[in-house]
């Protein structure tokens, strides 16, 4: 049965002590427990049986618990203060697992820079990992077009790709499911459209966003389900506003299991809603010009992202520009394996999240957690 507390959003984060559990692999057996298995296998006249697999390694889980201590290990990490526009940068590749609910007051007690820093350090490699997974993506269907052009179908590897994207073609669904049945030339067109659709977002540009819509992951919406970007639902499976205003419909502010999940879902929105084609076709355009994805040029694709149409998009420029946000559209992830970020309120908890985690660790539910995130 999985654990009720590590089931809500793996336990929210942005606040505090810094207590990192390596959760990496299971413990080897010891020699006792290893030495009466290998006198069987020299004893008998087969083969001795294959190895079984290590299973796969989990990522390390950082418990934080306090603002003072998060910037102190984003310092450790050389992931704090000026940056110089002359020299690469380069980010850490965390994942914050959840907000914790007491960020909202712990906000306002800092200054002004140190919460922008705090929102847009922690937020950076979530957009950095999206991006990751769009550039994969956009090499597969890359694989599939060559497939497609020297054998006239495609592998069944990319046959699954295609399968898995179709999701961002709803108005084509019955035509594109002829041509993945078929697995055939017809196929072209899906692939040119989903090329066409599953590309980056700049980062400093979701990261303006983010900060615009959420208050800096201080928002009601954000503290209560992982909320970043104002998504809409009408399903039913949100957060009811303050004010409804009728003429609006029964809408609700989307809720997410993860921070992951907004970021997820904020792609999926500019990939494939038709408010943002002008978003679309200028990213597209600027591509097949060679020219830079730039946070900057691509937020003129956005006047349909807010009510207040271009007053919007002029602030959310105000905000790059003023935040040098235009910057992190270059960052790119240091060479090393993927950590998560979790949180307590105070360290006596902290501690006994770390017992917890070293037994999910044990009784494989953390991996469990880890593949329901989704995060390839």
């Amino acid at each position: 049965m999985h654990s009720p507390k590590l089931y809500r959003p793996l336990i929210p984060l942005l606040l505090g002590t810094v207590i990192t559990t390596a959760c990496s692999r299971a413990e080897p057996p010891s020699t006792a427990q290893a030495t009466e298995p290998v006198a069987v296998v020299q004893a008998s006249p087969e083969a001795p049986p294959a190895a079984e697999p290590e299973p796969p390694a989990l990522p390390e889980v950082i418990v934080l618990s306090g603002p003072e201590a998060v910037e102190a290990w984003l310092q450790s990490e050389n992931w704090w203060g000026d940056v110089n526009r002359e020299e690469p940068l380069k980010a850490p590749h965390v994942i914050l697992a959840g907000i914790n609910p007491a960020w909202s007051a712990a906000a306002q007690e800092l200054t002004v820079p140190q919460k922008k820093q705090l929102f847009y350090r922690l937020m950076l490699p979530l957009v950095m990992h999206a991006n990751a997974r769009v550039l994969e993506f956009r090499d597969g269907l890359q694989q599939a077009q060559n497939e497609l052009d020297s054998d006239g179908a495609v592998s069944p590897e990319s046959l699954a790709l295609l399968q898995r994207l179709a999701i961002l073609l709803p108005d084509e669904a019955a035509q594109y499911s002829d041509a993945l049945a078929n697995n055939g030339p017809e196929l072209a067109g899906m692939i040119s459209k989903l090329l066409y659709q599953v590309d980056v977002v700049p980062a400093g540009l979701a990261l303006g966003q983010a900060a615009y819509e959420s208050g800096y992951g201080t928002s009601r919406f954000a503290v209560q389900g992982n909320s970043l970007f104002g998504q809409w639902t009408y399903k039913g499976d949100g957060i009811v506003p303050g004010k409804q205003r009728k003429s609006l419909g029964n809408h609700q502010i989307k809720a997410f299991d993860w921070p992951f999940d907004s970021v997820r879902g904020y792609y999926i929105n500019l990939m494939s809603h038709p408010a943002y084609e002008d978003f679309r076709r200028l990213r597209a355009e600027r591509r097949a010009a060679g020219e830079p994805l730039d946070s900057l040029a691509l937020a003129d694709g956005l006047v349909k992202y807010s009510e207040r149409g271009q007053e919007y998009v002029d602030s959310l420029k105000g905000m790059i520009r003023s935040n040098d946000l235009d910057i992190a559209d270059e960052v790119v992830f240091r060479d090393e394996a993927l950590r998560f970020i979790i949180s307590e309120p105070d360290p006596e908890a902290a501690a006994r999240l770390e017992l917890d985690i070293e037994r999910m660790r044990a009784n494989g539910e953390l991996g469990e957690i880890v593949e329901r995130m989704q995060l390839d």
